[in-house]
């Protein structure tokens, strides 16, 4: 769920008290750090017209804080004005308390505990999963003596995103296995997507259309959630 207009004001108030001033497209990924409650859903959702959600939310934040003369336009760039700083200045302390809490969470999962995720998920979906399958970080089957692997994952932490891809194509292309690629940073699917298109538009783009994006916080989300109804998950598939 999205938070209230106010609410978003006073992130990006503070945002902008930090850096004086600055382009929306920075603002957008930093006042996003407030909200735990985000997804990657959210923040990739789009509207009718094709238009981001999350940054149209902040846009109408944006513009209650210029009606209110904290905020003004400097050429393409958000800045903040002495009014601004000085609301900022006496918000300070509950917004720090948020930012806290988000650093309590702990670090990013490793490269190793990503694929120990992975594995488990299909597991618990009734897979066959491998780590360190042929050369793919983790792949499942549909039962340990079928022929094929259904889904490919490859974990990129560090290296070459071209070596990720790669080993993701020869898997489809030989045996016409789902291509999974998890980005293990902490940028929202959308703009991970967008740091991928030159890629899929050119050397890759047989896989284009087939491979699917995934996040380190999308991977954990979805290890939990399976992991809290696992015993229920197994009456099923044992039934």
């Amino acid at each position: 769920m999205f938070p209230d207009r106010q609410r978003i004001a006073a992130g990006l108030l503070q945002e902008l008290k930090e850096l004086g001033e600055a382009e929306p497209r920075l603002l957008y990924r930093r006042v996003a750090r407030y909200f735990p409650q985000l997804t990657n859903e959210d923040l990739s959702a789009r509207s009718r017209d094709g238009r981001s959600v999350w940054r149209r939310r902040v846009q109408d934040a944006k513009a209650l804080l210029m009606a209110r003369g904290e905020v003004e336009n400097r050429g393409r760039r958000w800045a903040i004005t002495e009014k601004g700083r000085r609301r900022a200045e006496a918000e300070e302390m509950p917004i720090q308390l948020v930012l806290s809490a988000l650093q309590e969470e702990g670090p990013a999962p490793s490269h190793e505990e990503l694929q120990r995720m992975l594995a488990e998920i299909g597991r618990l979906l009734g897979k066959h999963a491998e780590v360190e399958a042929q050369r793919y970080d983790v792949a499942w089957k549909e039962s340990p003596h079928a022929p094929r692997y259904s889904h490919v994952f490859e974990v990129q932490v560090h290296g070459r995103l071209e070596s990720a891809l790669a080993k993701l194509k020869q898997a489809h292309d030989a045996q016409r296995s789902r291509p999974f690629l998890v980005m293990a940073d902490t940028r929202g699917v959308w703009q991970v997507q967008e740091a991928l298109a030159p890629y899929l538009a050119g050397p890759f783009h047989e896989i284009a259309s087939v491979t699917q994006v995934l996040t380190a916080e999308e991977v954990v989300r979805l290890y939990r959630a399976l992991s809290s109804v696992a015993a229920l998950l197994k009456r099923l598939q044992d039934g």
